[in-house]
């Protein structure tokens, strides 16, 4: 039985990002609503759209002129899921935040759950996944070693975990301004602050229309932006390849010694030629994982935006996030 009989003198914010959702962002903001007007809290529903190809950003802007509690913002170009769900944050009001995607594999009944746990003190909610009926074979397989290794190497669990969750304001105003790296994780930080965390676990279900945006090399991009956001253990690596690199190098040049003591002919061709591919690749390897750090460090000292905002609907002017915001159009 949910029990929200004392949110009513409090704000609620959903923050759903979208890129080319035109065909069910209508159906899936409606649902949202509906779910929303069972929950005893006064409510808005920020959608951001990522620099959408087709006509996402003039259906929302449409729901928002018709609804005052629904804002409307699209940003200049497609900043990627991230900066998308960071906009949405930064311009949402509410004492309490639900991130959910556009498609409604998130399924919103989940919120008046959500918001029974934040009333009990609950400061983070995760919604993990407990099934991948919907995904194919390869995308599973996929997902799941890219959430076990960085699970594994970074310290934080994200298994099966998804951007479907609550944050209170304390949490959301902690990642706007305490944690202000350019390459953002989001379900990464999230686990990575601590505080009161709670998790409810849900079902995916099938995407309302059209097909999903994230293909192998952008998960792959994710993954490699995870791993060095939050552990360096991929530089310790190198040290672990120049060590197995020595200890080949000092087998080579024993078995070397000992055919010239010997007096037999150094016949260790194939072996050279294995060492010296070995040794190669460890070199590629480790200029590899340095590269990724170095191109993360150059991002971070850029200190570019997040992201820029092309036109809004129903969302105020922000002075504080005046460089964020260039280029910024409202329309009333």
């Amino acid at each position: 039985m949910m029990n929200l009989e004392n949110t009513t003198a409090y704000l609620l914010s959903v923050v759903v990002p979208a890129y080319n959702e035109e065909q069910g962002i209508r159906i899936a903001i409606q649902h949202i609503i509906e779910i929303l007007a069972t929950c005893k809290i006064n409510w808005e529903i920020i959608v951001v759209d990522d620099g959408s190809h087709d006509q996402t950003f003039q259906c929302i802007s449409e729901l928002a002129r018709q609804d005052s509690r629904i804002k409307a913002l699209a940003l200049s170009r497609n900043f990627g899921k991230e900066g998308a769900m960071l906009a949405g944050l930064e311009h949402s009001k509410g004492d309490v935040i639900i991130t959910i995607d556009a498609d409604l594999q998130h399924p919103p009944k989940l919120i008046p759950e959500m918001l029974n746990k934040w009333q009990d003190g609950i400061q983070i909610v995760h919604a993990v996944k407990r099934s991948r009926d919907t995904d194919t074979l390869a995308k599973k397989t996929t997902a799941y070693c890219i959430n076990k290794m960085i699970s594994g190497l970074g310290g934080i669990n994200i298994n099966n975990s998804s951007d479907f969750k609550l944050m209170d304001r304390e949490i959301v105003d902690i990642i706007i301004h305490q944690l202000p790296e350019r390459q953002r994780f989001f379900r990464g930080l999230t686990s990575w602050i601590g505080f009161n965390e709670a998790y409810i676990y849900f079902d995916v279900d099938n995407r309302l229309e059209g097909n999903s945006k994230w293909s192998f090399w952008s998960l792959l991009e994710l993954s490699i932006t995870a791993l060095t956001s939050f552990t360096s253990l991929p530089l310790r690596i190198i040290t672990v390849l120049g060590i197995a690199t020595l200890i080949l190098g000092f087998f080579v040049a024993s078995d070397a010694i000992v055919s010239l003591i010997q007096g037999q002919a150094v016949s260790g061709f194939a072996t050279t030629i294995i060492s010296l591919l070995l040794i190669g690749s460890f070199i590629m390897i480790s200029l590899g994982i340095i590269g990724e750090y170095i191109a993360k460090i150059y991002e971070e000292v850029k200190a570019r935006p997040h992201y820029l905002i092309r036109a809004s609907v129903g969302v105020e002017r922000r002075s504080r996030n005046a460089k964020t915001h260039t280029g910024d159009q409202h329309f009333n």
